[in-house]
């Protein structure tokens, strides 16, 4: 109902109509706003309430509720209802509004996710091939090949990958904040320090067979663990340049090279390995030649388009000498502690396979095929987590809190969402899973009972890897690095030593103190950035960034 309540007051009858409205009869009232219409209605009531409110004192109130009249109340009531129906469109209003805003943020979320998840399940092929190549080789191969990825991973792949990251929050919020040549000259830095960590990574892996030795391992697995790692030198350099230029691009939104160049590798990977493994009976050193060459293959795909395309032009401005041994403090006060971080996750699940060890043959062979199910369904929130990472770096850096908000708490909604599929996935590939890489019927009797408790632990491990993308985009490694140790190693590592060998749960107990460490990490997070003063985190943007607060500009 749309009233022009300028015409109201003045068409409406006046008090002085009715003498006192206090005394005039509700008949009369009732027909004379009749005829006059809704407007009249609306003016009449209003003049009555205030000339009520006016003159009744509290010692009158019970006279001033017998003003209150049938037409009054009748008027009072649909005024009421008017205002309800308001309220209610507001409501719906504001609802859509949200709907809208969080649909158009997913879009900007999984417009950075999907290209990363597709490109992570394409590194999950050419590692499946790897294992496969291995396996018809040998099973002392599979099994030496198996020790040195894992050596590889603890020692060289978590390390620089965790380094890496100590560029994201500089590389994002200069993306945000529209300072390009923060961007290039970072990318410089970073690429130098790895590559500097590879020199003492290289000496381990070239001598690591006499501590496999030392450490007791058969010495048949460790000599063909040892070759493995001595051929993966050059593959490891090549990871100090593609660590940082995945990030230099994802965090300007650019994921597509990657995606492309991962496809193109794993097109030539099968092809490359059996020509090493069978045409030139290279065995074990062709598969680690293999590994190099299909990741120089995706290198290659990636510079080229980082030197062909234009939008590339205003972050990266030449390769300057000058540049890359300077201002590493900033650099490496966020790499050590995001190192840190990668490190200790990564490192749990090592150590859980050891535990195993304890246990008995099968738990090992179990523990294996249930963390190639964890590796799988790890990327899709490493994804997201990459892309909130992103999201929020980029908010922060343009001076927007507020989205920098609600893009975190977006993104863990949608952790919850992935998780619930995770465990769906895991409850209903319980019996299938392990047929794939066995067909011992102890190894898939204890996969199908530990499943469903590896999906249970994705309820906590999704929302827990998305909140450290969060914390990642705005600078706070050192918090994310605090929190995966006080839920991995103080609560997790004693409920699993304690429901694995204590309360002689076996495999299943070491997964339920995954499931504690999942759990309290993500229930922290979550607390840590409800708690988050963004407008704080915007500030600490401009001076990561050196933007000044009023131009936007360098200072």
């Amino acid at each position: 109902m749309n009233i022009d309540h300028n015409t109201a007051e003045s068409s409406a009858p006046l008090l002085e109509f009715y003498g006192d409205p206090r005394k005039a009869s509700s008949q009369q009232t009732e027909d004379c706003l009749r005829k006059q219409g809704d407007s009249a209605r609306l003016a009449h009531d209003r003049a009555v309430w205030r000339a009520s409110v006016l003159d009744v004192v509290p010692g009158d109130f019970l006279s001033f509720i017998s003003l209150m009249g049938s037409s009054w109340r009748s008027s009072v009531y649909n005024l009421a209802g008017d205002m309800l129906r308001t309220v209610d469109s507001w409501k719906n209003a504001v609802s859509y509004i949200l709907l809208r805003q969080v649909v158009e943020e997913m879009k900007l979320l999984y417009s950075i996710a999907f290209p990363m998840i597709i490109t992570g399940l394409l590194l999950y092929g050419k590692s499946a091939i790897s294992m496969f190549f291995m396996g018809q080789i040998g099973k002392d191969t599979l099994a030496g090949g198996s020790l040195a990825i894992g050596i590889a991973n603890i020692t060289g792949i978590s390390v620089l990958s965790g380094l890496a990251m100590g560029m994201e929050p500089i590389s994002s919020q200069a993306c945000g904040a529209k300072q390009w040549p923060l961007m290039g000259q970072t990318l410089q830095r970073t690429i130098t320090i790895l590559a500097l960590v590879c020199v003492p990574i290289s000496i381990l892996w070239l001598y690591v067979e006499p501590i496999l030795l030392l450490c007791g391992q058969d010495p048949t697995i460790s000599s063909i663990a040892s070759v493995y790692l001595a051929y993966s030198l050059p593959d490891l350099f090549l990871q100090s340049l593609i660590n940082p230029l995945k990030i230099y691009l994802r965090t300007q939104n650019i994921t597509l090279p990657f995606m492309l160049g991962s496809a193109f590798g794993l097109l030539v990977h099968a092809p490359v390995n059996y020509i090493l493994v069978y045409q030139t009976k290279l065995g074990i050193h062709g598969i680690a030649i293999a590994v190099s060459l299909t990741d120089l293959t995706v290198l290659a795909v990636v510079l080229l388009y980082v030197h062909f395309s234009s939008t590339c032009a205003k972050s990266w401005q030449g390769w300057s000498m000058e540049h890359c041994f300077q201002e590493w403090t900033q650099i490496l006060c966020l790499a050590i502690p995001s190192c840190v971080s990668v490190c200790l996750e990564w490192w749990w699940y090592e150590l859980m396979i050891l535990l195993s060890g304890i246990l008995s043959s099968e738990s090992v062979a179990t523990m294996g095929i249930l963390l190639q199910a964890t590796s799988l369904v790890y990327i899709f929130p490493s994804s997201l987590s990459q892309a909130v990472s992103t999201r929020v770096g980029n908010t922060l850096g343009a001076g927007e809190p507020y989205r920098a908000r609600f893009s975190s708490f977006t993104a863990l909604g949608c952790s919850v969402l992935t998780s619930l599929l995770a465990l769906l996935f895991m409850t209903m590939a319980r019996n299938t899973w392990g047929h794939i890489f066995t067909d011992d019927n102890a190894i898939l009797s204890l996969t199908a009972a530990a499943l469903p408790i590896v999906g249970l632990c994705e309820l906590g491990n999704c929302p827990q890897t998305t909140g450290c993308g969060a914390l990642r985009g705005s600078a706070r490694p050192s918090l994310g690095a605090s929190v995966n140790l006080f839920s991995f190693y103080v609560v997790g590592l004693p409920v699993a030593a304690m429901m694995g060998f204590a309360m002689h749960k076996g495999l299943l107990g070491l997964w339920l103190g995954l499931l504690a460490a999942q759990i309290a990490c993500a229930a922290v997070m979550i607390v840590v950035l409800t708690r988050t003063d963004w407008e704080t985190e915007a500030e600490r943007a401009r001076e990561l960034t050196g933007t000044d607060p009023e131009s936007g500009r360098p200072k």
